[in-house]
């Protein structure tokens, strides 16, 4: 396989991923209404940790397991840098 066909396959995976961080993000501001309706705090490190290793059990390639966990762990991460953001 040529370097540009895995790269229009990035691409694909690349735009099939932004729907879904985009879909993840609207039920992040159902969450914020939530939050700011009941007065809940942004940050639930509990729920972050069950998070983190459910996604860790979901890697089938364990060779990739740590940068998965990673990654999600940085969409958390910018989800409450969203939430912050619309809560002030």
């Amino acid at each position: 396989m040529e370097i540009e066909d895995i790269r229009r396959e990035i691409d694909q995976i690349d735009g099939e991923l932004v729907a879904l961080l985009e879909k993840r993000m609207d039920a992040v501001v159902e969450i914020v209404e939530y939050k700011k309706n009941t007065g809940k705090a942004i940050f639930d490190g509990e729920r972050e940790q069950e998070v983190l290793k459910k996604i860790a059990t979901l890697v089938n390639n364990k060779v990739h397991q740590e940068t998965v966990v990673a990654t999600f762990s940085d969409i958390m991460k910018n989800s409450r840098n969203f939430q912050e953001k619309v809560l002030k």
